[in-house]
């Protein structure tokens, strides 16, 4: 194993997921900091100029198909369960809708057990729906009572609106979402997608960290201080 890797992954083992213990308390700020650090280690977020799909020039991309690792998966994972604790979310069930968000959904379950001692019941759905076998367009715990659905970010709000005609297709309700970043940036009209969703579903979106977030971590770095006006200059022009 690379040294730099084992001794991140000893730290990891004794203070965060395999041996954290139950009910450990984690600052919500160190939490914070823990996955801007995580997404860099994994260039899971860039800074530099990016065109984006809408047009705009961006001074940072955040593409979370990078944890692509076992010890990534399992740091995001509890960096997701510490949101969770620290926001005092409601609910029953899990949801993490097809693809990006099934081995989210499945690494937060693992990390509300190990770290946290609660034990909740996750789900997914599959793109079609399956008509042997065990069929159906769900697969694990059955939906129902308050459902969390866990995302990585919510660009035009899609998937979120399918995952919520999933959930109240078969009885349940949305409690609330839950995304890795927020990126605070209205889209076509004044709203963000997160605004948006809002809006349409009175569903409340909480994420681990927000484009704000980045910004406070930018200033308080000096290695990336080059970066921070670039991405203040982009707050005001599309922020919320």
């Amino acid at each position: 194993m690379i040294p730099e890797i084992a001794g991140a992954v000893s730290m990891c083992v004794k203070n965060h997921v395999y041996c954290a213990g139950k009910n450990q308390a984690v600052d919500m700020q160190e939490n914070k900091k823990r996955f801007i650090q995580l997404a860099i280690r994994y260039q899971v977020l860039r800074f530099g100029e990016f065109t984006l799909k809408s047009g705009r020039v961006s001074p940072y991309f955040f593409n979370a198909g990078l944890f692509s690792s076992g010890y990534a998966l399992a740091e995001l994972g509890s960096c997701y369960a510490q949101t969770i604790i620290d926001k005092n979310i409601d609910y029953d069930v899990l949801f993490g809708p097809a693809y990006k968000g099934i081995p989210l959904v499945a690494a937060i379950a693992y990390a509300l057990s190990v770290n946290h001692g609660i034990d909740k019941p996750y789900a997914f759905n599959r793109k079609e729906s399956k008509d042997h076998g065990e069929g159906g367009l769900i697969v694990g715990a059955e939906l129902s009572g308050k459902v969390l659905i866990v995302d990585d970010v919510i660009t035009a709000g899609t998937a979120i609106r399918e995952a919520v005609d999933i959930i109240q297709g078969a009885g349940a309700t949305t409690s609330a979402v839950l995304i890795a970043l927020d990126r605070q940036e209205k889209g076509k009209s004044e709203l963000s997608a997160i605004q948006e969703v809002h809006r349409d579903y009175g569903i409340d979106v909480y994420s681990i960290i927000t484009m704000a977030d980045l910004i406070d971590y930018l200033a308080s770095d000096e290695s990336y201080s080059q970066h921070l006006d670039a991405m203040m200059a982009y707050r005001r022009q599309y922020g919320i």
